[in-house]
């Protein structure tokens, strides 16, 4: 299950010595005097001005995000993205990304080649214009050097070069092969120069960088599982280009080949590799269109969506702008629940699903149970910031709505034996919605799910600020016993439930709402439930899963997190999921008490303070085993506490796992145990 974890999601711990320090108290004549002595000293000579590349090293989380493992692999998107604009614009067929030993990557495509010629504005050549100067690049103009790109904001090459230790370029242009080279955060320490000449028809670019270990200070070396996934990705969402991932830090070199002809038709297929369809058909509409909005230019938006239906509960949208995954969605998912919404409810009432008086299908009814991968390709889409999370173009909803709309409908027309399976499960999705609200009306009867009664079990803090409020999610009452009485009463709350809750993968809706530890979590975080849960009611900003260190324990913090994604996934998304790391160990010597939380630590311990063997030490099994004092020392306490935080990486990796580990499939859960029994050690059954 550990390993299962790593895949599903991001671990990010969060040590007490990243703690924000704290600040000095002033009274307030101290005050006025400081902030006076602050105001006389404000001046000219206090504006900094930030040339070049300085203010990207200054504030990377502006450019990336984060310097953490995903800002780090963020660099190498901005590489790609480049090369596949390349693709976009028809001159690019084969990208190859390798990574290399020393912590360096290369990445190379057969596209045309940065401009090697010198560049009127910045006096440089294009190559050391593009790497050198912010909002710089081939993708604001009005012409046709680019139309449709990923990379827009004209940042993503020279943020790479800032925060690399050292970057060099190969282009191969027009015959003739030509190198540069920058160091120490984008300085150019060897100017462009033809290096030797090259066949006239092979064109490209090669860029090898290495990370600056100065800004990402946690790791610089690139996982190979993550660098594969997106580029199986973008393979699916550009058809017919051929990408290239090679590994050749080992001395085994691993090497993987994408290309799929079928485009994101086999995307959903992959997606739903594991699940049970309802009929084997993937649902394809694709069209284009120029929106009034262009003036008369030549403007064109496209669009392609590809669904199928599972029987399952989850509806899972993937949507993609000009190949960046719009993970906050935006105007084309906008567009894509209108036509959904209108053409499933059109159809229905023309042939009779839906009779007079009968409420339109939900979206949600619609959608229950369906894959759908939405991609389009605009030449001037307007993302939210650097990271492009969400797509704001207005016009696109309109367009996305028109072609799926059409394209659905004349599925519908064409394949009625199809679309009366779909209006079965539509129905069927009616019925079980309409039975899950009953339910949970039953349950606030009786008090079950009553949100403005809490749980009687739950042991609430006193402070009503959720942003320093804490809620210990705990297994069993004899941990929550210890976890009660060495809690911070201010600002920790504690949650026990019995044994493990159900596994809502599998279970009906009906039989989740009506179980009672679930009801307790539900009513005790506030925030209420899919459909309708608001992250922003939520009672407390950390959800702490705290379980036993050992399978068992394992098994119900992945029983939680299933819970989670499928009905509070928004708690995840806002990072205020966290897992609680007890200890494995504890050594006394010499009257004090050594804590180690993994078999390495227990080592490290003993060899540091010489211990013989066969001293003795305690192995924790289970929470219930530490009294009040230890579990606030080495589990709550925010001074020592170790604690990682759930972060949704990647949510169709996400998806593919919560159905082949916790669905009612068996194979994909014997797969997953053959291919990872190799890396457990210690099994504690």
């Amino acid at each position: 299950m550990a390993e299962e974890k790593k895949n599903l999601v991001g671990e990010n711990e969060i040590p007490a010595q990243e703690k924000e320090p704290e600040l000095e108290v002033l009274n307030t004549d101290e005050e006025e005097k400081q902030l006076e002595k602050a105001d006389s000293k404000y001046d000219a000579e206090n504006i900094q001005v930030l040339e070049g590349l300085e203010a990207v090293r200054k504030r990377p989380g502006m450019y990336i995000g984060t310097t953490s493992s995903a800002g780090l692999h963020h660099l190498v998107w901005e590489i790609v993205d480049n090369a596949i604009d390349e693709a976009l614009a028809g001159y690019c067929t084969e990208v190859a990304v390798i990574l290399n030993p020393g912590d360096t990557i290369t990445v190379i495509d057969d596209g045309r080649g940065i401009p090697v010629d010198v560049v009127k504005k910045s006096g440089l050549s294009g190559v050391e214009t593009v790497y050198t100067v912010l909002h710089a690049g081939g993708k604001f103009g009005e012409g046709d050097v680019y139309k449709v790109s990923g990379g827009l904001h004209g940042v993503g090459a020279s943020v790479v070069n800032a925060l690399s230790e050292w970057c060099e370029v190969t282009v191969n242009k027009d015959g003739g092969v030509y190198y540069v080279k920058f160091q120490d955060g984008g300085k150019t320490v060897e100017h462009l120069s033809r290096i030797g000449d090259c066949d006239s028809n092979k064109n490209g670019t090669i860029v090898t960088f290495k990370p600056d270990p100065t800004i990402f200070t946690d790791s610089t070396r690139f996982d190979y599982q993550i660098i594969r996934d997106r580029m199986r990705q973008v393979a699916y969402l550009n058809r017919g280009i051929k990408i290239i991932v090679e590994d050749r830090r080992e001395e085994e070199v691993v090497r993987e080949s994408f290309c799929y002809e079928g485009g994101i038709k086999e995307y959903v297929l992959f997606i739903n590799n594991h699940k049970k369809k309802i009929f084997d058909e993937v649902i394809y509409c694709e069209g284009s269109c120029i929106p009034p909005s262009s003036d008369g230019k030549e403007a064109r938006v496209y669009v392609e969506a590809a669904m199928q239906y599972d029987d399952g509960y989850a509806t899972n949208i993937f949507s993609f702008c000009n190949n960046v995954h719009t993970h906050e969605g935006g105007m084309h998912e906008t567009g894509f629940r209108d036509a959904m919404r209108r053409i499933a409810n059109n159809y229905a009432r023309e042939y009779k699903f839906l009779k007079d008086g009968d409420d339109d299908f939900t979206f949600d009814d619609i959608t229950e149970g369906l894959t759908c991968v939405l991609s389009i390709k605009h030449p001037n889409p307007q993302f939210e910031g650097q990271t492009k999370t969400k797509l704001g173009n207005s016009e696109v909803r309109r367009i996305v709505s028109q072609i799926v709309g059409e394209q659905f409908n004349r599925f519908l027309l064409e394949n009625p034996r199809l679309a009366r399976i779909i209006m079965e499960k539509i129905i069927t999705a009616v019925n079980a919605r309409l039975a899950a609200r009953k339910a949970r009306e039953d349950i606030r009867r009786k008090g079950g799910l009553e949100l403005n009664t809490l749980p009687g079990k739950l042991a609430d803090c006193s402070s009503k600020n959720p942003e320093e409020c804490e809620l210990f999610i705990v297994e069993g009452n004899s941990a929550g016993g210890s976890a009660k009485n060495g809690r911070n009463r201010e600002t920790q709350a504690i949650l026990p439930l019995r044994g493990k809750i159900l596994n809502v993968e599998k279970a009906q809706i009906k039989r989740i709402f009506a179980n009672a530890e679930i009801g307790n979590m539900i009513t005790a975080i506030g925030g209420g439930i899919d459909p309708e849960f608001d992250v922003s009611k939520i009672r407390y900003h950390k959800v702490v899963i705290m379980t036993d260190a050992d399978v068992d324990g394992s098994h119900i913090r992945v029983l939680f997190m299933t819970f989670f994604y499928r009905f509070m996934r928004p708690l995840i998304t806002n990072g205020h999921v966290y897992i609680a790391q007890p200890p494995l160990y504890k050594v006394e010597y010499h009257g004090k008490q050594y804590y180690a939380y993994n078999d390495a630590q227990l080592e490290n311990i003993k060899t540091t303070l010489k211990l013989k063997p066969g001293h003795p030490l305690q192995r924790y099994k289970g929470l219930g085993e530490m009294d009040a004092d230890q579990l606030w020392d080495t589990t709550m306490d925010p001074e020592r506490r170790r604690m990682l935080r759930v972060t949704l990486n990647d949510g169709i990796k996400a998806e593919q796992i919560f159905t082949d580990l916790m669905g009612d499939n068996v194979v994909p859960r014997k797969e997953f145990i053959n291919a990872n029994a190799k890396f457990v050690k210690n099994l504690d059954v």
